[in-house]
């Protein structure tokens, strides 16, 4: 394989999954295991609340690691995590343990979660291509400083490349930065959204404000850059500040009457920071990716952004695990051994599922033969579960001791082919 893609995802659980120090606790003393036996045995996961990537904070979880190939999405390595590990702390731990279990020199592409100065350092054996974080600031200096005539148009439609030299960690890399067209008119859409809306809190910041009396001017200024500071696209300029006095009396007040004290009240005007929007528009669509591989001959600009735009493999596998048509989907298990059980069976469903759908699009693919999809259309790249829908009306019928197939019609029979013998024999066709 050339490359193999690494990602993380959570998976949330229903009900109230104790710790690990409390189980123990709890336990009989009769069949209490004494500390020392108890971690000598694998330690089990812990299910509890963490970043959730579906949303769902109010319900605790656990994570699944996983790498698969770029061809065909087939998971190699699957490992549980609790549900508060931190993808930083454990990604480069997890293509360790691959490499000590695989006989591979390829590629090892991941999102920006592995792009630490630590995990860069940790990876200097390993072929890498990975995200950069944008709150990196070299990375938001070199995503500007883009000349127009530098661009180069990808063989991937809609995107374009610039590449540069850089160096992070200490580590020695290439830096290509990626313009998405598509990205960048829908991130220009978002900016100019974003700056309508904030202009109208900042609005109604500033009234509120200005209704507002402080002690003195220096904290009048404290208080108008404070909120100044808080806006990305707006600031307060043309600010005045009016005295105003505060009477002994509650009565209407002589000339001669002293005064207490004397407030202090702010007016401005709100005015949009062009230059600061103007640079969010440059950024819009853009994104850097970094490689270990210097040399573009072993690893071209375009193989890059082919490999990172592959990693989407691995979401393919997460909406396969989670889909609420898949029997596993929620998990109803009592204790985390066995919540880490069932997460390996749905790794196992996983793998048989990817490599028949491999095995049958190449097929398809070498034959030059293609089937119908859900639109009557055909293809060479169809799903297994709408092949498994097609197989839904096949039954196994028993008359007189004979054993006979229904409904395994001509297209059903043309896929059990191309899916080979050992699955044609299930239908009786061997």
């Amino acid at each position: 394989m050339n490359s193999v893609h690494l990602d993380g995802s959570s998976m949330y659980v229903q009900g109230g999954y104790k710790k690990e120090a409390e189980s123990i606790n709890e336990m009989n003393p009769e069949t209490e295991l004494n500390k020392t036996e108890l971690e000598a045995e694998m330690k089990p996961i812990e299910i509890v609340y963490g970043y959730s990537r579906d949303k769902r904070p109010d319900l605790k979880q656990f994570i699944i690691d996983m790498i698969v190939t770029g061809d065909g999405d087939v998971p190699l390595y699957l490992k549980i995590d609790s549900g508060n590990v931190d993808d930083k702390s454990v990604f480069v731990e997890r293509l360790t343990e691959f490499k000590k279990q695989w006989t591979f020199e390829g590629i090892c592409v991941a999102d920006s979660a592995l792009y630490t100065a630590d995990n860069l350092e940790a990876m200097k054996g390993l072929k890498w291509i990975t995200r950069v974080p944008l709150s990196i600031k070299e990375a938001q200096n070199k995503i500007l400083e883009i000349e127009q005539n530098e661009w180069i148009d990808s063989r991937i439609s809609g995107y374009k490349i610039a590449s540069r030299e850089g160096e992070y960690g200490f580590i020695k890399q290439r830096w290509l930065i990626i313009e998405s067209e598509l990205r960048k008119k829908s991130s220009i859409k978002q900016v100019n959204k974003q700056v309508e809306k904030q202009k109208e809190k900042a609005e109604s910041a500033l009234r509120q404000l200005s209704r507002q009396e402080v002690a003195c001017e220096a904290d009048a200024i404290k208080a108008i850059q404070r909120l100044s500071n808080s806006w990305k696209y707006h600031q307060i300029k043309e600010i005045k500040y009016s005295e105003k006095p505060e009477y002994i009396k509650a009565v209407r007040p002589r000339k001669s009457t002293e005064t207490n004290q004397i407030t202090y009240q702010i007016k401005g005007q709100i005015e949009t920071r062009i230059e600061v929007i103007e640079a969010e528009k440059i950024k819009a669509g853009r994104f850097i990716l970094a490689t270990n591989v210097l040399d573009k001959n072993e690893l071209s600009d375009e193989q890059v952004l082919e490999e990172y735009k592959a990693q989407q493999c691995n979401e393919r596998g997460f909406r396969f695990l989670k889909d609420p048509l898949f029997f596993t989907s929620s998990v109803f298990v009592k204790t985390p051994e066995r919540v880490e059980a069932i997460a390996m069976i749905m790794g196992l469903c996983l793998l048989v599922y990817n490599l028949a759908q491999r095995k049958l699009r190449q097929e398809l693919a070498t034959s030059g033969d293609s089937i119908r999809n859900q639109v009557k259309k055909l293809t060479n790249r169809p799903t297994m579960r709408w092949v498994f829908q097609l197989f839904q009306s096949v039954h196994l019928l028993i008359i007189n001791g004979q054993k006979q197939m229904s409904n395994l019609t001509e297209e059903r029979r043309k896929i059990m082919n191309h899916l080979g013998s050992f699955c044609s024999q299930y239908y009786l066709m061997i």
